[in-house]
């Protein structure tokens, strides 16, 4: 099954799910697909982009359509969408031309949504990490990694309860008067 096709399938099961489930609509959600398929431009293959583009950034499309249609349905005004993007989306990065070209996208995608989704008060917001301990930047070269970490000015990768922190924050009332946001999680890479 490709990618699209299993995507719609999970989300299916999901929809599924919490309406068997739960008597409300969610009132949280939290994007964060990304795989990636590095290859420099000139030998990136089509078939590699698309299955990025796929999952990243239709994946972050489809769960948060059908998220907001839930709570628009369901005549209750609030929600917090939250996606997670990147913080290369912004600054473009080498050898990760389709991964970033979809985390751009879920940028633009979020706040495309925020200015659409205010009247129904669902807030979004993106949420754009820097190099996080992950299963991803585990498989990162140590030489390779030793110079990204170069760039960073707290001289670290963060914590993946670090940008948990920032998603929880933004899921709260606390953050309320909060949409259309993009907060960078990096310690102060790229700043």
């Amino acid at each position: 099954m490709a990618a699209p096709q299993r995507l719609r399938a999970a989300l299916a099961l999901v929809t599924g799910i919490r309406q068997a489930r739960f008597s409300a609509a969610p009132h949280v959600c939290v994007n964060c697909a990304g795989i990636t398929r590095d290859e420099f431009l000139l030998k990136q293959t089509e078939a590699a982009f698309d299955e990025v583009i796929a999952v990243n950034l239709k994946g972050t499309f489809l769960v948060m359509q059908a998220v907001a249609q839930a709570l628009v349905q369901s005549g209750a005004l609030g929600g917090s969408i939250i996606n997670l993007g990147s913080i290369v989306g912004k600054v473009g990065n080498l050898g990760q031309v389709n991964y970033v070209a979809s985390k751009a996208g879920v940028e633009g995608l979020t706040k495309t949504a925020a200015k659409e989704l205010a009247r129904y008060g669902i807030r979004c917001n993106v949420v754009l990490p820097g190099f996080i301990r992950t299963p991803m930047t585990d498989q990162v070269p140590p030489k390779v990694m030793e110079k990204l970490l170069a760039l960073v000015p707290m001289g670290r990768l963060g914590d993946p309860e670090e940008v948990a922190d920032v998603c929880a924050f933004l899921a709260s009332e606390e953050s309320r008067y909060i949409t259309g946001a993009s907060v960078e999680v990096t310690g102060g890479l790229f700043l």
